[in-house]
């Protein structure tokens, strides 16, 4: 079983320089198609790179330098293993979703040019981060247009503060988290502005919350959003909103995702 990390720089900043210090020392490099626990089978695709090409390698590799300051949940794969000119092991890397690296330092550490490391690895065999690349993006594609979706179904008046709820998450979760809040809040605000009255409120919200009914994938952040919304009403008005005249299907549904939740 191959350990991921460089144990010498494991409590440092993630770096090219360090990066370029390691693969200086490396008299070849093996890079397995699998995670770390998988690098000795015999059944995965694999490169061996040396001599000059090692430089070739520390390029396509460079980093942002400092990291991301976090670590992605995921195995990752492939595995890069850096043997020194004795075959010793000095360090093993592995790549998160075709985009970062992991094992150099504290944290993760995204990749300068992604693509370029996925199109080398692809000549030479390796083309599982190719595929995976493909998916992500038809994969993105989709989660925007859903996303797009749902902000040009938000009740009149209130689109641009629905963006903004549905804004993509970025890489500090912390702040994305806050800034989140303030985006439920500011649309909470605009909608107690924009109906008043609860009753025609609750009505536009089912409307609304009905929407992942008829998505794949789940509830998104920005649809429990509009489920805050609606928990924050008085329980039985929003019972006497669907009795005072009959719901449309947008309506029910919305009901249903809401009276299903946990909450």
């Amino acid at each position: 079983m191959i350990s991921e990390g460089t144990p010498d720089m494991a409590e440092s900043a993630p770096t090219t320089a360090r990066l370029r210090d390691v693969l200086n020392r490396a008299g070849r490099v093996v890079i397995v198609e699998g995670p770390p626990h998988e690098a000795e089978s015999g059944d995965l695709a694999r490169t061996v790179v040396t001599g000059a090409e090692i430089a070739d390698l520390a390029d396509l590799l460079a980093l942002v330098d400092g990291g991301t300051g976090d670590r992605c949940r995921c195995l990752g794969w492939p595995t890069i293993m850096v043997h020194d000119v004795n075959g010793e092991l000095i360090a093993c890397w592995t790549l998160h979703h075709q985009s970062g690296l992991r094992g150099l330092g504290d944290c993760d550490a995204d990749l300068r040019d992604g693509p370029a490391l996925t199109a080398w690895l692809a000549e030479r065999g390796l083309t599982g981060s190719r595929e995976v690349q493909a998916q992500l993006a038809v994969q993105q594609t989709e989660a925007d247009r859903r996303r797009t979706r749902w902000v040009q179904a938000a009740p009149a008046g209130l689109s641009d503060a629905a963006a903004d709820v549905a804004r993509t998450p970025g890489r500090d979760r912390e702040a994305w988290s806050r800034q989140l809040q303030d985006a439920g809040d500011r649309l909470a605000a605009l909608l107690q502005d924009r109906c008043p009255d609860p009753m025609e409120r609750i009505r536009v919200l089912l409307a609304w919350a009905g929407i992942p009914a008829r998505e794949s994938g789940g509830l998104m952040w920005y649809d429990r959003a509009v489920q805050r919304l609606l928990l924050a009403e008085d329980p039985e008005l929003l019972l006497a909103a669907l009795i005072a005249q009959p719901p449309h299907p947008a309506q029910l549904d919305g009901a249903a995702q809401l009276f299903g939740s946990l909450e």
